[in-house]
């Protein structure tokens, strides 16, 4: 084995420099003169994309044929750890298969809103099972010898002015929910490297927030691994480097090589800040030498596609029409059974090795389009069609959800809602006596006005390229569906705790609900929901019963009472009614996915630790535990508690808090921390403000011709990428413009201009 150090030590300083920005888009530069070979990196999480050309990071250039395994969306409704590590050995063998040495994923940020862009890359919006499944997928590809990055470090919880925006969060709600994900998924997953978000985190862009990389990442949780940017997201290279970057993608970048030479020449770099980096990416291409290319089964891992997609999808709604009967009559309607819709739009985009459709699974069944499959909207003929194709059948199948236009990386969905089409048809169908057993697709909770009409609700999310078959097992029996949601699915938007906080206009975005996301909110505000979180049904059913509660776990026995055989996913929620500081009144600390046979019944532990009580104290700055009697619930979902008992647990009588739940302002030890405007532009100016100039507009009014002529239709597609681009800061606008910008010299020029140089 090649040592690091020795390898460093013998290194220039332009070897090390050109080593710590990409060698082009995809590829880390390699150490020739220690014979290391460049590596190249890829978009994921839930497939490989390898791009055969270009450097484009939204998904519009082809790429290889991968396999396209169930987006996190939902893998994360499983609640079962060993699918995302199923996923991931499959994902890190075909890594090996295209000389691919780390897959840029899993994503595991918390979904702050449904609207998010990207929630179909996300997994919960509870940071525990967000984390455990997170590392559950880093395990696995890290077992084949692939490198994972864990992203998007920290606080990425929306699409809108992603590369710009500045996430105000207070203390306690950073550590709590959007930093424990990450912290799990580090010390239980132990990535490779850790990708920074492109969003500033309390006024502090995360490529250069020290706390962030350093003192929490490295120095708290032990992480040992290389930091990258995400592509575009550095914003100034020597600070990013202080702060403990080590890679900038892609690259390569001149002029950010140019600034490192130069702080190194006047002393504001030391040789240790950089060596410190370099050893790091080193480090990584040793790993990556060691791995073997060898082929992959492609018919094996369309296989764990299908298991992962068929035990994941929920059950929301059933009168018994499921599991359909082999004698019935039946007839499938909606376009998107046709042509699905089974993953999202961006960076994560697969080219699939092959595609199950839902109307292929189901070739005898009558079938009728029902709405436009682009637009989702529908006409008078078509629901005709559809009322006539059902007639006479024992049930309809209908498959409804959103369109690509809807939910796409880069901007955020404007509502909750589906295709007003796809609404009218499922309504009309109902109301001309047809029974219907509706599916939706989509990689986010949506507002579904007739599911109390239905006869059945199946959500799948999106399924990978094996959804038709996975549909089908789950539809005809074969599977008993199991999943359970990983996200509340509120009655309305106006419900959700970041309304009115959230993808707006202003740059900084305020996190006013603080610790209340999810469940937390909606059961603080005893508030209704459509499904909650942790909810889904089964074609069979379970008992609960002897619960017994020690320090260090609790059990319980769990009875499947029904016909099927089947899964139940188990849940404990942890709260303390009598807490002196605000508390959510449950919080989700284990679950545990149990297979019965019926009428078979089984002993179930699930472990307590430390975590399972604990609370971050703001002056303390520690997590720790408050002393009291704690309310321990077992439950089949977050409202479903079936068993509940307590225990007391010994700690701190005095928990610390600063300010008022209810009183933002107050949660912060001084001024919220916003961006200021100081009337000169930088490389972080954004499109649309520089633009406002008179140097902007001359300089730059080329890019913004180049991006209306690329988008120019009122189309929803066209109208959010006009949005993303022009809120793209200069240094981000290779993004949109081919070639992009020398962002040094665009910036000085648009001052030279204003005369704000």
């Amino acid at each position: 084995m090649k040592d690091v150090d020795e390898i460093v030590r013998r290194m220039s300083l332009d070897e090390k420099i050109a080593l710590m920005t990409g060698g082009d888009a995809w590829h880390i530069s390699g150490v020739p003169s220690a014979g290391l070979s460049p590596i190249m990196i890829t978009d994921g999480p839930h497939g490989l994309r390898k791009q055969l050309e270009g450097a484009d990071n939204l998904g519009q250039q082809e790429s290889v044929p991968a396999t396209c395994y169930p987006p996190a969306c939902l893998m994360a409704s499983s609640w079962d750890e060993d699918v995302p590590y199923m996923v991931g050995q499959a994902l890190g063998e075909e890594c090996i298969a295209e000389d691919v040495a780390v897959v840029l994923g899993p994503g595991v940020n918390t979904k702050r809103s449904p609207l998010c862009g990207r929630c179909f890359e996300y997994y919960s919006e509870d940071p525990y099972l967000s984390g455990k499944m997170g590392a559950s997928f880093i395990r696995g590809v890290e077992r084949t010898g692939i490198g994972t990055s864990l992203k998007h470090f920290a606080a990425n919880s929306q699409e809108r002015m992603r590369m710009s925006g500045n996430s105000v969060v207070d203390e306690r709600a950073l550590r709590e929910i959007y930093l424990k994900e990450f912290e799990i998924a580090v010390k239980e997953g132990h990535p490779s490297t850790v990708m920074c978000s492109y969003n500033r985190v309390d006024g502090m862009f995360s490529s250069v927030n020290r706390w962030l990389l350093t003192d929490v990442l490295r120095d708290e949780w032990g992480f040992d691994g290389l930091v990258m940017s995400d592509w575009g997201a550095m914003s100034e290279r020597v600070d990013a480097i202080k702060a403990g970057l080590d890679l900038e993608m892609p690259g390569p970048a001149e002029e950010n090589a140019a600034k490192v030479r130069a702080a190194m020449e006047d002393g504001t770099l030391s040789m240790e800040d950089l060596d410190m980096c370099v050893k790091r990416i080193v480090s990584l291409l040793l790993k990556a030498s060691d791995v073997v290319k060898r082929p992959y089964d492609k018919d094996a891992h369309h296989d764990v596609a299908r298991r992962a997609a068929s035990s994941s999808f929920v059950l929301l709604e059933n009168n018994g029409i499921l599991p359909l009967k082999k004698d019935a009559n039946y007839a499938l309607i909606g376009s998107l059974a046709d042509r699905i819709r089974y993953q999202g739009a961006g960076s994560s985009r697969i080219n699939p090795t092959r595609l199950d459709t839902i109307r292929d699974s189901f070739p005898t069944f009558d079938y009728a389009i029902g709405y436009d499959p682009e637009t989702g909207s529908t006409t008078d003929e078509l629901i005709d069609e559809a009322i006539s194709t059902s007639r006479g059948k024992d049930a309809s199948i209908v498959v409804i959800g959103l369109p690509d236009s809807y939910e796409a990386e880069g901007f955020d969905r404007r509502d909750m809602d589906l295709p007003q089409g796809q609404v009218r048809l499922v309504e009309a169908l109902l109301d001309a006596g047809c029974h219907v057993a509706v599916l939706v697709l989509a990689g986010a909770p949506v507002v579904l006005p007739f599911s109390k009409r239905v006869d059945a609700l199946l959500m799948c999310y999106l399924g990978g390229q094996a959804l038709g078959s996975a549909v089908s097992d789950v539809l005809t029996g074969r599977v008993n569906p199991s999943g359970k949601l990983a996200e509340t699915f509120p009655l309305r938007l106006e419900d959700t705790p970041s309304y009115g906080n959230f993808s707006t206009d202003d740059l900084d975005v305020l996190y006013r609900e603080s610790i209340f996301v999810g469940y937390r909110y909606y059961d603080r505000k005893a508030m209704p929901v459509a499904y909650e979180f942790g909810y889904g049904r089964s074609y069979t059913t379970f008992a609960y019963s002897d619960l017994e509660i020690h320090a260090d776990h609790v059990a319980f026995t769990l009875e499947n009472t029904g016909s099927f055989d089947g899964s139940e996913i188990a849940q404990l929620y942890v709260g303390l009614p009598d807490s002196r500081i605000p508390r959510a009144l449950r919080e989700l600390r284990g679950f545990r996915k149990v297979f019965l046979r019926a009428g078979e019944k089984r002993r179930v532990s699930i472990p307590l630790t430390r975590d399972s009580f604990t609370y971050y104290d703001v002056v303390d700055k520690a997590f720790l535990v408050e002393e009291g009697e704690y309310e321990i619930g077992i439950g089949a979902s977050s409202r479903d508690i079936r068993l509940k008992g307590s225990l007391h647990v010994d700690g701190t009588t005095m928990p610390h808090v600063r300010g008022d739940i209810d009183d933002f302002e107050s949660l912060f030890d001084g001024p919220l921390p916003l961006v200021k405007n100081t009337g000169k532009m930088d490389m972080d100016t954004m499109l649309k403000d520089a633009l406002k100039t008179p140097g902007g507009r001359a300089v730059l009014g080329p890019v913004a011709d180049a991006i209306d002529r690329d988008f120019p239709s009122d189309s929803e597609h066209d109208r959010a990428f006009r949005q993303m681009c022009y809120e793209l800061p200069i240094r981000g606008l290779w993004m949109a413009v081919p070639g992009g910008v020398k962002v040094g010299e665009t910036v000085g020029r648009i001052n030279e201009i204003n005369g704000t140089m």
